[in-house]
């Protein structure tokens, strides 16, 4: 199997990975993808085995090496969820026998069992589009299929073991127990136009720290650490700091420990949402309805203008679809979650 690119993609290929194992019991799955996967998927019981992808640059010299690897293994099958040429190149050079993907960017050729792109893409959440290339699999193999009818389960599991290991990291580090635990997550790594001021983040989370008497603790990737510096800064409060201290499965089991997320549309947003916090997501630039946190529990705020969902990664124009967002319904959303947040744990 070929991972996804990124962390929030790889999240909503879980259900998709579960049906793989559903539909091969007893075969050997491995995850093709970057170093930072393993974070997400560690303890995953639908994977068997990581192959690391270091080298992301896409040149030849990259690409043979993959090729390489991927021989070495001798796969008997390759599904591939990236849409890129890539990584159907990668295994056609390695010669796996079977290679399904879809049938995008002018690499059908290299594809033994093409899957058109479905005329729903971009009416459905991108859950579905994953799900759905295992499901013609499936249906190419038996006939039938019954994975579009079951609801997908995105859960990933954190152990006791590292949930422990994340309330000491938080303790260290100057958390005070006794308090609802609310993440903050104002970078995003892939696009600037995705990410609300950070003076607004502060009012947010000083009026959470205030008001509901929340511990603080920011969070995001190390490239990030400017804007969590930017946020500590306009602070009343004192947050907890973890941006760029934490690798992404010791983030996971933060989230896990926390009870709300507030962030931009980014990663840990849905890594949350798949360890069962709650999340409160700004969204601007991009479509909640394809890309946002698939559950139950995340809530979206957007005040989206006529320009928007533009998917651009640097807004031409005032960022207006960000701007319109207030601190204001930010925090009323975000502690809304968490009084709910807290009567689950007293029912519990």
């Amino acid at each position: 199997m070929r991972g996804v690119n990124w962390v929030g993609d790889a999240v909503m290929t879980v259900p998709a990975l579960r049906e793989l194992r559903r539909l091969f019991p007893r075969a050997r799955l491995t995850l093709a993808t970057r170093p930072w996967a393993e974070g997400i998927f560690a303890g995953a019981d639908f994977i068997d085995d990581f192959l690391v992808t270091k080298d992301s640059s896409g040149k030849p010299a990259a690409l043979f090496r993959e090729a390489r690897e991927w021989r070495a293994r001798r796969f008997d099958l390759a599904v591939l969820f990236p849409n890129s040429f890539a990584p159907a190149l990668v295994a056609a050079l390695a010669r796996v026998p079977a290679r399904v993907g879809y049938a995008t960017q002018g690499r059908a050729p290299l594809l033994t069992h093409r899957v058109g792109v479905p005329a729903w893409r971009g009416h459905r959440h991108e859950v579905f589009y994953y799900l759905h290339l295992v499901a013609e699999l499936e249906r190419r193999l038996c006939g039938s299929t019954s994975i579009e009818s079951r609801e997908p389960d995105t859960a990933l599991r954190v152990t006791g073991a590292r949930l422990r290991e994340a309330e000491a990291l938080l303790l260290e580090s100057g958390a005070r127990p006794g308090r609802p635990l609310v993440a903050v997550c104002p970078g995003s790594t892939n696009s600037r136009a995705k990410r609300w001021p950070p003076e607004r983040f502060a009012a947010v989370a000083d009026m959470l720290a205030e008001r509901t008497g929340a511990e603080i603790v920011l969070v995001g990737a190390a490239e990030e650490s400017d804007i969590s510096a930017e946020v500590a800064r306009h602070m009343r409060a004192r947050p907890v700091v973890l941006t760029g201290k934490t690798d992404l499965a010791q983030t996971a089991a933060v989230l896990k420990a926390s009870d709300l997320l507030v962030t931009n549309d980014t990663g840990p947003a849905h890594v949350a949402a798949a360890v069962g916090c709650p999340v409160v997501v700004i969204f601007g630039p991009t479509n909640p309805f394809t890309t946002r946190p698939f559950s139950d529990t995340a809530e979206v705020v957007r005040r989206p203008p006529d320009c928007a969902p533009c998917m651009l990664r640097d807004c031409p124009i005032d960022h207006r679809c960000m701007t319109a967002v207030t601190p204001e319904e930010v925090f009323e959303r975000a502690a809304h979650a968490l009084e709910l947040r807290q009567k689950v744990e007293v029912a519990r």
